[in-house]
């Protein structure tokens, strides 16, 4: 039992809640936060039955008083900000939200921490799509970022307000630097998650088409009960440091798509029709990730790819 106190933002999200399950198999005190805690249903946690050992705040990440007041409250050990607009797609549409909750969050938390000269370790939850268009090259922690989307741009924004504060100011702080990652409490907003449900009913006897927008994407998917371990160990180093976190195997939507009915005994092209209202602005056409550093430094390295993911989640589909 460690004893030690994490705050997370974000908690009611997919890695929020894995994550909130693991530090309380570690023995933490686990404080989660969201906006209004007196109304959020938090699903994800009563799904994974662990509710009732989480101890709620209500916390706006764009308002720096009501950060402050949390963080002088917890006083925690570890922060972990998963929190803010999570839809490349979404992002497109509401970019001033994505922004503010994004990097105006991160920067609350940090000088949060500097202000009130907390010992706390921080992590900040990156993103692969900071990386843009790679022309197919493998990203690791060196490669420059051309963000694409809105999203990107508050992603990428984030990453270097972390870097800063860490230089600046020596805080313990650090960015994960994630591929894509799946399980079945992704939304279902979420394409992958939309092609599971929805190949699932068809295999139950619907007659609905499954509609996407460019099949030919190609990205890094992991299994993200994975992914939040790798985040805990980022936090346990000597020295605050940022990574990659990936599998390492890249394939297109549509391997995705073929792998899902597949499973599931059917052909996917008898259900599967283009919808170009799905198709985004500007678009990253292959994602590729190097996690060596991860295996190397932290020990990490991913045990699920993308065949084991969608075997797991039709699993919990028909469950």
């Amino acid at each position: 039992m460690t004893g030690k106190k994490a705050l997370i933002s974000g908690v009611s999200g997919q890695d929020g809640a894995y994550l909130a399950k693991l530090l309380l198999e570690k023995g933490y005190q686990v404080f989660g936060t969201a906006r209004d805690a007196q109304i959020a249903s938090f699903h994800n946690l009563k799904v994974l039955g662990i509710k009732e050992q989480v101890t709620f705040h209500s916390m706006a990440l764009n308002d720096f008083r009501s950060v402050l007041q949390t963080l002088s409250k917890v006083q925690p050990d570890e922060i972990y900000n998963l929190a803010g607009q999570s839809s490349v797609g979404l992002s497109f549409e509401q970019p001033v939200d994505t922004l503010e909750s994004l990097a105006v969050g991160t920067l609350n938390l940090l000088e949060t921490v500097r202000f009130l000269r907390l010992s706390t370790r921080l992590y900040s939850a990156g993103s692969s799509e900071c990386f843009g268009n790679t022309g197919g090259m493998i990203a690791d922690e060196t490669t420059p970022f051309h963000p694409r989307s809105p999203y990107a741009v508050a992603k990428a924004t984030a990453h270097w307000e972390v870097a800063n504060y860490r230089e600046a100011y020596n805080l313990f702080a650090c960015t994960g630097i994630l591929f894509n990652h799946e399980s079945p409490l992704r939304p279902e907003r979420f394409v992958t998650r939309k092609i599971i449900t929805t190949a699932c009913r068809i295999a139950a006897g619907s007659r609905e088409q499954l509609q996407l927008g460019n099949i030919s994407i190609a990205r890094d998917w992991g299994w993200s009960p994975e992914y939040v371990e790798a985040m805990w160990r980022m936090l346990q180093q000597d020295e605050p440091r940022d990574f990659v976190i990936a599998t390492g195997e890249t394939n297109t939507l549509q391997d995705f798509v073929v792998d899902v009915f597949s499973q599931l005994g059917l052909d996917w092209q008898e259900h599967v029709s283009t919808d170009p209202s799905l198709l985004r602005p500007s678009e990253i056409m292959v994602s590729r990730g190097n996690p060596l550093k991860a295996e190397k430094e932290l020990g990490w390295k991913a045990q699920y790819r993308m065949h084991d993911v969608i075997r797991m989640m039709i699993e919990a589909e028909q469950s």
